[in-house]
């Protein structure tokens, strides 16, 4: 075997090693193994050449780009409204109409969650978030653990499906897909998702009746005076979405107009104080920063996994096998969820791109129908052991369950993951081609 593949495979397996091992952060791994990396693929250049030529010239290209402005302008849209307390209004709207039955609690939560996850796009503060609004009148209400913390994590996953997502942002930035139509292309499986998760909990509920007890019935005026809690975070959703779909605004436009009157209605209705903004704004900086430097990380991981030649060489090898292309891409969705389990989704996503897209592209695969099934397996990732981000993050804020019995409430939700997933091999056209082809 040529040695730089094999200089390619341990560094793989290098960068691995300090993320699981070491409790390196992501974005700095890839930088380091990516630097050392091209050190040894190219002995006779200096650090500062590779430094000042390289890396950057690469990460000053890739973080200088005008398109990636998105990422920071949803994420403080999201922060401005969680902070305005929109959450909690989300919960107690769709409590009204949900909370009544058996298992009404846990099917809120799923609403609440997708609802944030309309505004936040990202798993680990809808984790956290809906972890503090309804683990409490869950807990109130005698809902089993494994019910109450399965359900919370479950839901935060929507968040990297459900547009605005941070990763669907990043990966469409990445492989010059547009990030509208991957939007627009992400609306039925997050959709379906929720609904296949509300399902899950209706069968739990009846076959476990001692998990969850029916709730309070609120009266029809009581229901249609919360929906102003929802309507306003829905119309702002409509609103920036519909902009972007329909052509009349870019991405980054939407997500500025987008964070500019989620920004002035919060202060017009007197739901955001002046020390809520600032704690927007420092929290919208740590998650851009921890953002950026994921992807500064892989641009220079993935330089090196570029001169080393393994994209190249899995390429050729796709293009010489006899396997079906489907079995192919049904192996790199077990590589994305074990690659979900062990890091961030984000992370994996820009690792993995360098060797996986090449091939996705020889295959003739659809770059759009192949981001929102990624997203999919990834998200179910993050709930499943030994590192899914968002048990943990749920476990942390929960008094009466550890990790161990999140994870557990989670796998009663691997089929509902399962069945969108197949939907997704056997109907690509109705359910992403429809939408994404109607967005401009």
């Amino acid at each position: 075997m040529d040695m730089h593949l094999v200089v390619g495979v341990v560094g793989i397996f290098v960068m691995l090693g300090m993320i699981l091992f070491t409790g390196m952060s992501p974005g700095l791994a890839m930088l380091l193994a990516g630097l050392v990396g091209l050190l040894v693929v190219n002995p006779p250049t200096s650090m500062a050449a590779v430094w000042n030529g390289v890396v950057g010239a690469e990460v000053w290209t890739v973080c200088s780009n005008y398109g990636f402005t998105v990422i920071p302008l949803f994420v403080l849209l999201g922060e401005v409204i969680f902070h305005a307390g929109y959450s909690d209004r989300l919960f107690k709207a769709a409590e009204a109409w949900f909370g009544g039955r058996r298992g009404g609690l846990a099917i809120t939560t799923l609403m609440a969650c997708a609802g944030f996850s309309a505004i936040c796009g990202s798993n680990t503060a809808t984790a956290a978030t809906m972890s503090a609004v309804a683990l409490p009148p869950m807990t109130r209400a005698g809902y089993h653990p494994l019910l109450k913390c399965g359900t919370i994590a479950v839901g935060s996953t929507l968040g990297a499906v459900i547009p605005p997502s941070i990763v669907l942002v990043v990966y469409g930035l990445y492989t010059n897909v547009s990030i509208g139509k991957l939007f627009a292309g992400s609306i039925i499986p997050g959709l379906l998702l929720v609904a296949a998760f509300a399902l899950t909990v209706v069968v739990l509920c009846k076959r476990r009746p001692d998990w969850a007890q029916p709730g309070r019935s609120l009266p029809w005026k009581e229901r249609w005076r919360l929906m102003p809690g929802i309507l306003e975070v829905a119309l702002l959703f409509v609103v920036i979405m519909g902009a972007m779909f329909s052509g009349i605004v870019t991405p980054t436009e939407a997500a500025g107009f987008g964070a500019f009157i989620g920004i002035a209605l919060c202060i017009l209705r007197r739901r955001l104080s002046l020390a809520a903004l600032k704690a927007a704004m420092i929290s919208t900086l740590h998650i851009t920063g921890m953002v950026f430097l994921i992807i500064a990380g892989a641009t220079v991981f993935g330089k090196f996994l570029v001169v080393t030649g393994l994209p190249t060489l899995l390429t050729q090898a796709v293009a010489g096998s006899t396997l079906p292309p489907l079995l192919i891409i049904i192996f790199m969705a077990a590589c994305y969820l074990l690659g979900g389990c062990v890091m961030d989704a984000l992370a994996f996503l820009l690792i993995s791109l360098p060797l996986f897209l090449p091939v996705v592209e020889q295959l003739g695969y659809d770059k759009i129908w192949f981001g929102q099934l990624i997203c999919v397996v990834t998200t179910m990732g993050a709930i499943t052991p030994p590192i899914g981000v968002s048990a943990f993050v749920v476990a942390s804020m929960c008094k009466d369950a550890d990790a161990g019995q999140v994870f557990k409430g989670t796998m009663y939700f691997y089929p509902a993951y399962a069945f969108v997933m197949a939907l997704l091999f056997i109907f690509p056209g109705p359910i992403v081609g429809w939408l994404s082809s109607l967005a401009k």
